[in-house]
């Protein structure tokens, strides 16, 4: 369920926003947390918008949160947005990396910590995995997204194709599928 968006956010809110979601995520699972804090609790944008962000995001190369972040600043408030989301969701975050690397070199051989860094990450993969359910269920709009879907997922995950080749070759396809279903919904002058 996804509520109307609300009033556009100040610059400073938007560093913060990004710092925040930086500084409390970990690992996988950074866009199942930014779509919750964007979408759900500050309903900044719509479900829709934010699931085409991320979409694009992950087309583009690099980072995708980082790239995400970029697109959601840009959508809230242009250029200076952008900006400030990269920096929010990069530098803070960055700095206590780097504090905590001092620390976990230190405290290397604890088997506690191993322990709890495995959880973290388990906990992470959940995230992910109700993001990618939610962004599959908002795509499943036809037999065609569905047999795509399908496909791209038995290419990488059981035949073990190059990740490369079977975006390289379904992402075109997607494209070209969705513009003629947009084209074929727009009225005719």
């Amino acid at each position: 369920m996804s509520t109307a968006p609300i009033a556009s956010p100040t610059l400073p809110q938007i560093f913060l926003a990004f710092t925040k979601v930086g500084l409390t995520s970990f690992g996988g699972g950074l866009s199942g947390w930014m779509m919750r804090e964007f979408v759900q609790q500050r309903r900044w944008m719509s479900e829709a918008d934010f699931l085409s962000g991320l979409a694009l995001a992950q087309s583009f190369p690099g980072v995708n949160v980082v790239n995400l972040a970029i697109w959601i600043g840009f959508r809230l408030r242009g250029g200076p947005g952008a900006l400030l989301g990269g920096l929010g969701i990069t530098v803070p975050p960055m700095l206590v990396a780097i504090a905590l690397a001092a620390l976990f070199a230190s405290m290397a051989q604890s088997h506690g910590l191993h322990v709890g860094m495995a959880g973290v990450a388990a906990a992470a993969v959940g995230v992910s995995l109700q993001t990618g359910l939610r962004a599959a269920r908002r795509s499943l709009v036809g037999v065609v997204p569905a047999v795509i879907m399908a496909a791209t997922f038995a290419a990488i995950f059981l035949l073990r194709l190059p990740l490369l080749w079977v975006v390289g070759a379904m992402a075109p396809l997607s494209i070209l599928i969705a513009y003629t279903r947009i084209r074929r919904q727009e009225p005719r002058p």
